[in-house]
């Protein structure tokens, strides 16, 4: 997921802390006075955060590592995935009436009020609570919408109960389990019966030029957990790069959970209606996220409609000029396979065993009409739109649904990403194999964590 630009990332702390200090008060993410802030307000100064460290050797622990981790710098929950009217045809047909969706929430260590007692109590930024979240919508009128919150959260767990007049102001997540609020938007998990499979909830009411959208989805898990990583360490943590003498890895801790089944409403403009599809869900955390020398990434997550999910990722070189970035050599690779099946085994990808170039040709086939590269009217970032991936697991075409998927988050994160609903395609023949998500960092300037 994408971090601050470099250039803005004091702005956007400074703009940060002020705008928290002015206008948010000492409650768990509540307006100072809001009325109707009845719980305990808790310490006036809450601990200092344990550092949580990346290492190869820690084990994922459930469900425990579902929720978040305070002492990491960043962290995110991802969650993109595809719906259609559930009066539509399945997902083997054609993709004119498809749609899809991204909600992330984002958590940032600032490291305000770490190490001074310069700065002390609630109201100190410690950490930051971001999300995005967006629509694209294929068919007789594509257009692609989306929408970024932000707010300090002061390391409190969510109270339980809180009214619904109240949540406008809320901003919280939980340790413990996956509970992410973040005002009227919110992520979060249910752990299904003995025996049976967990849920997953999400909320958000989101603005933009195009009257906005709403979306209030429920995902069922149908497989299991697929632990990111490259085969060489415990299952979940993931490399980034190939690491320096004395330094912390350039490496996370992530897992994925694809196929999870979608149910749930969608609302545009006025008009809502029920919606169905597929969705995949990323969780990550890291210190040291990027090596030196890596201007951003490509990253992709595929559901296929045999079952089977692909993972995969680079992280690239600098370039100049900047239209070319999609080029640029690789300083890390990898992701991941999981076949279509209950006990299908993950074959974890190694640095060397994965390709990912860009196809000058444009795309055929596409329901709306893609050229091989699309650069930006209102940034100048220019995207490769038409993949090519060799993986073990097979070799690949990844094509974008539609080019103006940008994602502009000055607002929040302070960068400028691409994250888009794309397709999976066989090599050679061009059978659609599956949808999923593709994502482009760095394109509009070096990406730094």
């Amino acid at each position: 997921m994408s971090a601050p630009h470099p250039a803005r990332r004091r702005h956007w702390l400074g703009c940060s802390a002020a705008w928290a200090f002015t206008r948010l008060g000492a409650g768990t993410g509540l307006a100072a006075g809001h009325p109707g802030a009845t719980w305990a307000r808790g310490p006036q100064t809450p601990p200092k955060e344990t550092p949580d460290p990346v290492r190869p050797d820690r084990a994922l622990q459930f469900p425990r590592d579902h929720g978040a981790h305070p002492g990491a710098r960043i962290e995110w929950w991802y969650l993109t995935g595809w719906l259609r009217p559930t009066d539509s045809a399945g997902p083997t047909q054609a993709s004119a009436n498809l749609m899809g969706f991204q909600v992330t929430f984002f958590r940032s260590l600032t490291g305000w009020g770490q190490d001074t007692t310069a700065w002390s109590g609630r109201l100190v930024p410690r950490q930051l609570l971001l999300a995005h979240a967006a629509l694209t919508t294929l068919g007789a009128t594509p257009r692609h919408q989306h929408d970024q919150r932000l707010q300090r959260w002061s390391g409190e767990e969510p109270p339980p109960g809180v009214p619904a007049a109240q949540r406008e102001h809320l901003a919280a997540a939980a340790r413990a389990d996956l509970q992410v609020h973040l005002g009227d938007w919110f992520l979060r998990r249910e752990p299904g019966p003995p025996g049976g499979a967990a849920r997953y909830e999400t909320q958000v009411e989101a603005r933009s030029a195009q009257g906005g959208f709403g979306l209030r989805l429920q995902l069922q898990a149908g497989q299991a957990l697929l632990a990111q990583g490259d085969g060489l360490a415990t299952p979940g943590f993931s490399r980034k790069g190939p690491g320096r003498p004395g330094s912390p890895p350039e490496a996370s801790h992530y897992y994925s959970h694809p196929h999870l089944a979608v149910q749930g409403r969608l609302r545009q403009g006025s008009r809502e209606q029920a919606v169905q599809g597929l969705a995949w869900l990323d969780h990550e955390w890291s210190d040291t996220l990027m090596p030196a020398g890596a201007a951003g990434w490509d990253w992709l997550g595929m559901l296929l409609d045999d079952g089977s999910a692909l993972t995969v990722f680079r992280l690239r070189q600098s370039v100049a000029p900047q239209a070319d970035a999609g080029r640029a050599p690789a300083v890390w690779a990898g992701g991941s396979w999981r076949a279509g099946g209950a006990q299908a085994p993950v074959r974890r990808f190694q640095a060397h065993e994965v390709k990912m170039e860009p196809l000058d040709r444009p795309p055929a086939g596409a329901p709306v009409a893609v050229p091989a590269r699309w650069r930006s009217p209102a940034t100048g970032a220019t995207y490769p739109l038409h993949w090519r991936l060799e993986t073990p697991a097979g070799h690949f075409e990844l094509v974008a649904l539609m080019a103006a998927q940008e994602m502009d988050t000055a607002g929040t994160t302070g960068t400028v990403y691409w994250e888009g609903l794309s397709e999976l395609r066989e090599a050679g023949s061009g059978r659609r194999l599956g949808w999923g998500y593709l994502e482009m960092t760095g394109y509009a300037g070096r990406l730094r964590l």
